[in-house]
C-alpha cells in the first residue's frame, strides 16, 4: 500500500504540472441523465435520497479515525462504519478522503464506498481522476453535506496545512465547505515583498515586480499574450507565463493599489482595488491559499486571514467579511502583446526576470489544461463548451453578460456591432473591454465559460446572429 504523504506528492506534482495521476479505476454515472451535463458531455443521473437528522455518533467516531489516518492508511473497519449507515450524505466524507488517497487499494475502497452510498455504478467516465468523478456527481446533484460537516472537513485538511486554521475558525463564513478542495499547493503566507519560497511549497506572489518600458519588453514576443490594466492612464501588462506561476501580483499603478490574480484553472485573471474599499480603511495583501472551490481558486487577505472570493471579490470569511468588504474591480484585457503594445505605445511590462533573476519558462502549465478542467466542477451550462472563453461583464444593475471571445472577435473584425443588455464591446489590442450606452466604461475580464456560468448561472450569452 503506498502512503499517503507520497500520494500527496504525487497529487500536488499533477496539480502543478501537466502530468497526470491515472491509478484507480475511472468512473462515471450510468443512471439516466436527470438533464445534468459534465464538462465531457457526461450525464449525472437523479441524485440519492438523503436522510434528515443527526449522524449516530459511531458514524462520526469512524470518520474522525479515517481522518486522522491519511498519513497512515485508510482504516477499513472505519469505512465499512460509514458504508453501513447507508447514509448518502457521507459521500462527501467519501469524496474529501479520496482527494488525498487516489492510488492503489485505498482508492478502490473509497469509490467502491462512494458506490454503495449512493447506489450509482460507476464505469467509463471521461474525467481526469476518480476522485474528480465522483465529486463532480456530488456538484451536479448539490447533495445536502452531513450534520458536522465544516469541523470533519476542518480537521481533515488542517492535518495537510495548519496554516488554514483562521479559514474555518469562522465559523459565520460564507462558505460552501462542500465545494472546497485542496488545489495541489501549500498556503503563500509570506510578508509582502518576500520572494523566498515557501515551506512545502506554494504558489508565490509576485509583489511590486520591476517594470520595463515598451521599447525595453521586446524580449517578449509579440504573439505571446499579456494581461493588460490601465489605471488613471498608465498601462501595464503582465505576461501570461508569469502569471502561470505567480497566479497573483501585487502592485501599485496610475497611483491605485492592485491585487491581480490568476487562476490558471478558470482562465481568468482579475484586478481589484485593494486601497479605498469601503468598510476597510486598512492596507490590503492579496495571497493564494492552495484551496479551490469548484476549481476557482480561492485567495486571501494576509493581514487578516480572510477569504475573498476570487471570481467576485466578496469576502466570505474572516474580519473582511464581518465588515462586509466587497473589492471594486477594474478592466483586465487578454491581448497579443505586439497588439497591446500598438494601442499602449506607453505601455510598461514586466522585467524579463521580474526583478527577481530569475528564468522563467514559456510554457509552465505544459497543456494542462487542453482536455478539459482537471478539478471537479459539477454539472455546467451546456450553451457552450465548457472552456470556451467568454468576455464577462456585470452591468450596473446587475445583469451579468458574456460573449464568447472568438465570435465577437469574427463580429468586430467584419464591422458589426457586439451588444447585449445594454453592454457593447469595443477592442482594446487583440482584447475587449465593455460599455454602457452611455460610454461609461463596465469592469470586464476573460474567463472560461464554465467558470462564468457556474459563478453567474442567470448570465444573458450573446451570440452572433445566423
Amino acid at each position: 500500500m503506498r502512503s499517503a504523504s507520497a500520494v500527496l506528492v504525487l497529487l500536488a506534482i499533477a496539480a502543478c504540472t501537466g502530468s497526470r495521476v491515472d491509478d484507480g479505476p475511472v468512473v462515471n454515472s450510468t443512471t439516466d441523465s436527470g438533464g445534468l451535463v459534465g464538462a465531457r458531455g457526461q450525464a449525472f443521473g437523479d441524485p440519492p435520497q438523503v436522510p434528515d437528522g443527526p449522524l449516530d455518533p459511531e458514524v462520526v467516531d469512524a470518520i474522525r479515525q479515517m481522518n486522522g489516518g491519511i498519513y497512515s492508511g485508510l482504516d477499513l473497519e472505519a469505512l465499512a462504519t460509514v458504508v453501513d449507515s447507508e447514509d448518502a450524505r457521507l459521500a462527501w466524507v467519501v469524496s474529501d478522503l479520496l482527494r488525498f488517497l487516489q492510488l492503489g487499494r485505498p482508492g478502490d475502497e473509497l469509490v467502491a464506498a462512494f458506490e454503495t452510498l449512493t447506489g450509482v455504478v460507476l464505469d467509463d467516465d471521461p474525467a481526469y481522476h476518480p476522485w474528480q468523478a465522483v465529486t463532480d456527481h456530488l456538484i451536479a446533484w448539490d447533495l445536502p453535506a452531513p450534520p458536522e460537516y465544516a469541523e470533519l472537513k476542518r480537521q481533515l485538511y488542517l492535518l495537510v496545512e495548519p496554516a488554514w486554521e483562521p479559514f474555518f475558525a469562522d465559523t459565520e463564513a460564507e462558505v460552501d465547505w462542500r465545494l472546497v478542495s485542496w488545489g495541489g499547493v501549500r498556503i503563500d503566507d509570506r510578508p509582502l515583498g518576500d520572494t523566498g519560497s515557501c515551506e512545502g511549497g506554494c504558489i508565490p506572489a509576485l509583489d511590486n515586480p520591476d517594470l520595463v518600458t515598451a521599447a525595453e519588453g521586446r524580449w517578449y514576443p509579440d504573439d505571446g499574450i499579456v494581461f493588460g490594466v490601465v489605471v488613471d492612464d498608465e498601462a501595464v501588462a503582465f505576461p501570461k507565463h508569469m502569471m502561470e506561476v505567480h497566479e497573483m501580483v501585487n502592485i501599485t499603478i496610475g497611483g491605485r493599489r492592485l491585487g491581480i490574480p490568476y487562476c490558471t484553472l478558470c482562465g481568468s485573471a482579475q484586478a481589484y482595488y485593494l486601497d479605498h474599499n469601503p468598510g476597510w480603511d486598512g492596507e490590503m495583501v492579496l495571497r493564494t491559499s492552495g484551496l479551490l472551490a469548484r476549481s476557482n481558486k480561492m485567495m486571501y487577505e494576509l493581514g487578516t486571514f480572510s477569504l475573498i472570493d476570487t471570481f467576485t471579490g466578496v469576502a466570505t470569511s474572516g474580519p473582511l467579511r464581518e465588515a462586509g468588504v466587497t473589492l471594486e474591480q477594474t478592466t483586465v484585457v487578454a491581448s497579443l502583446w505586439g497588439d497591446w503594445r500598438r494601442d499602449h505605445p506607453r505601455t510598461w511590462i514586466v522585467a524579463e526576470d521580474a526583478g527577481l533573476g530569475r528564468v522563467y519558462p514559456s510554457d509552465p502549465l505544459g497543456g494542462r489544461d487542453d482536455d478539459g478542467p482537471i478539478f471537479p466542477v459539477g454539472d455546467v451550462d451546456p450553451r457552450l463548451p465548457a472552456q470556451e472563453t467568454v468576455v464577462g461583464v456585470v452591468t450596473e444593475t446587475g445583469i451579468p453578460v458574456a460573449f464568447p471571445t472568438h465570435a465577437a472577435t469574427t463580429t468586430l473584425s467584419n464591422g458589426g456591432m457586439v451588444t447585449e443588455a445594454g453592454v457593447t464591446l469595443r477592442r482594446d489590442g487583440s482584447g475587449f473591454r465593455a460599455f454602457t450606452p452611455a460610454g461609461v466604461e463596465i469592469a470586464a475580464h476573460q474567463a472560461f465559460w464554465f467558470a462564468w456560468s457556474q459563478f453567474h448561472p442567470d448570465t444573458r450569452l450573446w451570440l452572433p446572429e445566423d
